[in-house]
């Protein structure tokens, strides 16, 4: 089969477009035909190793996986003998994060792991980054304990995770200031965003109104500049460790002095919440954001894309043509 392949760490161009073996489905995974896939700011920090310690995860002096891809959606090629939740031919999708090996022709995942049907109505691309954004946006709205009539601002929504922040957000009843770039405006607005502020006119952290959240959904603000911007016990939340990896340290200092505080969730991926997500698809409640379509040949390209960091949503590789 053909895969996106890199053998060593470093940008975009350790990426190589390679003949590989096709995997098999074991007797209780699931053998996927892969329609499309998404490149992501996960998939860029496991390739280059950034930052560093990730090597402690993926191998310190050379990836042990060299496909990577965590987002897919297909056709079941083949299920193993003890398979009994899927059929040859059921149209899925899913997150596979740690084992990866979606920008390839064809991947095997178990059958209990983050796979579940597609949604109705929807095609292969569509899909295909309905995962990755999302579950990390859904984590950080559980942890935080974000309920109906609260008001909460996203730093950064029109990225993968801010888009799919607003919508489920907006799912929950929940009222919703978004912050983005003045081109992005309309596009937040129509995601369902109650108000929006354009960070180019001004320091969003001057805002008079407060909240009983603010989720930085790129990393690129802190608890110090946004504490003001907090009710009395509201709680800040980063897709980011932060600077000096301070989110994770905060987390645990700040609960203790009873007042606004950090939290920074580590987000899993499972079954169950591949299913919530498409139960929100289905209804209508949320749709992944697609910026940009890269052939599985591009995927370089797409790469370079994503980590100019001027992407809105989800930059999505076409691997099979046709839906």
């Amino acid at each position: 089969m053909k895969a996106a392949v890199h053998t060593r760490y470093g940008p975009p161009e350790v990426v190589r477009i390679r003949e590989v073996a096709r995997p098999t489905a074991g007797d209780r995974d699931v053998l996927v035909r892969v329609h499309a896939t998404t490149v992501n700011r996960t998939d860029c920090a496991y390739r280059a190793a950034r930052p560093f310690f990730m090597r402690l995860l993926t191998g310190i002096a050379r990836p042990r996986r060299t496909i990577m891809g965590t987002e897919f959606a297909g056709e079941v090629e083949a299920v193993g003998r003890g398979v009994t939740s899927f059929s040859v031919g059921d149209r899925v999708f899913g997150y596979n994060e740690g084992a990866f090996g979606a920008h390839a022709e064809y991947l095997s995942v178990p059958e209990h792991g983050s796979i579940a049907t597609m949604p109705a109505g929807v095609t292969f691309e569509q899909a295909a980054p309905g995962t990755e954004g999302a579950h990390y946006a859904l984590a950080c709205i559980r942890h935080a304990g974000t309920r109906a009539g609260q008001d909460v601002l996203v730093y950064g929504a029109t990225g993968a995770i801010g888009s799919a922040a607003v919508q489920l957000l907006k799912s929950l009843d929940v009222t919703v200031t978004a912050v983005c770039a003045t081109k992005s405006l309309a596009l937040v607005k129509n995601l369902g965003a109650d108000r929006v502020v354009d960070y180019t006119a001004g320091d969003f952290t001057e805002d008079d109104q407060t909240y009983d959240a603010v989720f930085d959904a790129v990393g690129k603000s802190t608890f110090g500049r946004c504490r003001r911007l907090l009710k009395p016990g509201g709680i800040y939340l980063s897709s980011e460790l932060g600077p000096w990896a301070q989110n994770p340290i905060l987390a645990l200092v700040t609960p203790l002095l009873r007042g606004r505080k950090v939290k920074f969730p580590f987000p899993r991926d499972n079954q169950a919440i591949v299913g919530h997500l498409r139960e929100l698809i289905e209804s209508g409640n949320f749709m992944p954001v697609i910026d940009r379509r890269y052939a599985l040949d591009q995927i370089v390209d797409a790469y370079r894309y994503v980590e100019t960091g001027q992407k809105i949503g989800n930059v999505v590789i076409t691997v099979a043509q046709g839906d």
